[in-house]
């Protein structure tokens, strides 16, 4: 009888912890589904928001891309003068990369007047492969010159960063602009640390008529990347993440997956050291100025010494 007893309690016991078991599976199962759900619904709901306004090109572009030879994920930025035009050049060239097992973000600037092999093409300014090929020819231009790989690419044009920063910043990106601008601008600029909407930090990023030109202008599209970066950290969670994502969607043509955009996302608001190192190419001392017949003035580089040191700089 007592050992029946034991049986009977030993059985209670298992059906008990079977019972306790199917609760948690189906209650995590529950929770996943909810989650996803409102991921989803966020998504769908920042497109449908921001989806009238956009002006970019929506179409996939062949992008032969291989993962990078560090263990990073590189992003090709393009920013394009297009504003709806066909065969426009690219007025910035950027590479964004995020290493996974570092928590690391880097972003490199591609100077548009660098002059390089375009293959096929023969040598012309870097900035023109994209006008000649799209995003592939300007992926194998950099591939050719530099010994870089990218694996995806995001293009956006002037009306889409407009769109795209008054969306996700709706009281404006605050930036020190360090003097007035105004040279062959839409929107003038005033000195002093202001918090610029679309337009104007557009204008920010663009300026180039001082005396340094393009590398003033490098500097300052990498300081609006950092602070943009930096001031999107602040101020959203992880359960805005999907809605912005959504937001941004309409106004950038990448082959990225939302599921890598999110990914990415996630991993650098949830850490506390964001720090995002730069890098331009050509590097200081690597390079001279000259002027070609047809072309204008260009950036005569030494890629030998500037595809070690951008190396270098992606795998440390």
């Amino acid at each position: 009888m007592r050992y029946d007893k034991r049986q009977q309690e030993k059985k209670v016991k298992r059906k008990r912890k079977k019972r306790l078991l199917k609760t948690t599976v189906l209650g995590l199962f529950l929770l996943m589904a909810v989650t996803f759900g409102y991921a989803y619904f966020q998504y769908k709901q920042g497109i449908n928001k921001a989806g009238e306004k956009s002006t970019i090109n929506q179409e996939v572009f062949e992008f032969n891309g291989e993962k990078d030879r560090y263990g990073g994920t590189n992003i090709l930025l393009i920013g394009s003068d297009s504003r709806g035009e066909e065969s426009a050049r690219s007025d910035t060239i950027m590479i964004a990369q995020y290493h996974p097992k570092k928590h690391s973000y880097k972003l490199i600037s591609i100077m548009r007047d660098s002059y390089v092999d375009i293959p096929n093409h023969g040598k012309n300014k870097i900035n023109a492969a994209f006008a000649l090929g799209g995003p592939e020819l300007l992926r194998q231009t950099i591939k050719e010159n530099f010994n870089v790989d990218v694996k995806y690419y995001a293009i956006v044009d002037f009306d889409g960063f407009i769109h795209l920063i008054d969306e996700a910043f709706p009281n404006g990106v605050e930036i020190e602009v360090e003097k007035a601008m105004s040279a062959y601008l839409d929107v003038p600029l005033q000195p002093g640390l202001q918090r610029l909407d679309g337009a104007h930090l557009l204008s920010y990023v663009r300026f180039r008529y001082d005396t340094m030109g393009d590398f003033d202008r490098v500097k300052r599209q990498q300081k609006a990347m950092k602070e943009v970066a930096s001031q999107f950290a602040s101020f959203q969670t992880l359960s805005k993440l999907p809605k912005l994502v959504g937001v941004m969607k309409p106004y950038v043509n990448t082959n990225m997956d939302t599921s890598d955009i999110i990914y990415i996302g996630k991993d650098y608001l949830s850490k506390e050291n964001r720090n995002i190192e730069t890098f331009r190419i050509p590097v200081e001392g690597m390079f001279d100025t000259d002027r070609i017949n047809g072309i204008g003035e260009v950036l005569t580089i030494d890629n030998e010494a500037n595809a070690k040191a951008i190396g270098e700089f992606l795998a440390k």
